[in-house]
């Protein structure tokens, strides 16, 4: 099991969208996948389709972590009901796999600067029953108070997302800075899974000066490919659909690009847990 946190310290880059991009290409490919929906706005809830009844969101399951009973309280996300990837069925269609750990404002009361190690090992507590899970995406609000924080104890990487502006490029260079000093108090084997470029215009000089700023800072922990601006995105989030459900040229590139950016994801993951074996060994 992966679990990778979504990130950016500056709001308004499109990061819930990364999430649900990353968390559609997942269920194409039938990978069992558990979005954890952290933000208290709740939007990856609302773009995800689901609908709870009795179960706990996530903010009630942080309440009483090793109470709460993970699997008892996930919802299958809508997507599923309609989620049919273009000219193809999922991978073992009848078994697959996306659900919800929905969000909700009460997660609000965690989102504070002074958490202690006790409360950030609240969602690790929650995650030790998500073992029919391969991916599980954390998306966190935009801020390094208490949520993120806990997010990062209980992932093995961090995503982090950012549009190809001078203000966005600096939030993300000070997120890395903020990973390493984490890293060392918190959680040593936390490492950054790569850098989404998201929105990014293919016309506009500005953005094509710092893709070529991002690639100079960051190497190879750009991933490609780099997501474009999508001008139906809301609608398809509106209407909580998956891109890979939404009919036209435009949502089945994004799609293309979506699976390419999870494939690449995955890799990366793989290869830096390779490392960090080999690492530990020789220790």
């Amino acid at each position: 099991m992966q679990v990778v946190s979504i990130s950016s310290l500056k709001g308004g880059v499109g990061k819930t969208s990364i999430t649900t991009g990353l968390a559609s290409a997942a269920l194409a490919a039938g990978i069992p996948t558990l979005v954890v929906d952290l933000d208290p706005h709740a939007d990856a809830s609302t773009a995800l389709g689901v609908r709870p009844a009795d179960q706990l969101d996530i903010g009630r399951m942080l309440k009483a972590p090793r109470r709460a009973r993970l699997a008892d309280n996930v919802v299958p996300s809508g997507w599923l009901e309609r989620a049919v990837p273009h000219g193809a069925s999922p991978s073992g269609a009848g078994a697959s796999i996306l659900d919800v750990a929905v969000g909700s404002a009460y997660t609000g009361i965690y989102d504070r600067p002074d958490l202690g190690r006790r409360d950030l090992r609240r969602l690790s507590a929650v995650l030790a029953g998500a073992q029919d899970y391969e991916l599980v995406l954390v998306d966190c609000p935009p801020s390094l108070n208490g949520l993120t924080r806990m997010a990062w104890s209980a992932s093995d990487k961090v995503t982090l997302v950012a549009e190809p502006g001078l203000f966005s490029v600096a939030g993300t260079e000070r997120t890395m800075r903020a990973i390493q000093l984490f890293r060392k108090e918190f959680a040593p084997s936390l490492s950054p899974a790569g850098i989404v470029a998201n929105r990014v215009r293919s016309g506009s000089a500005e953005h094509t000066f710092r893709l070529s700023e991002m690639q100079s800072m960051f190497g190879e922990l750009l991933l490609t490919p780099h997501i474009p601006e999508q001008a139906n995105w809301q609608q398809i989030q509106g209407a909580a659909h998956s891109i890979h459900s939404w009919p036209g040229d435009s949502a089945k590139n994004a799609a293309a690009l979506f699976d390419a950016l999870l494939a690449n994801l995955l890799q990366a993951n793989g290869q830096n847990s390779a490392a960090g074996r080999r690492d530990r060994s020789q220790r």
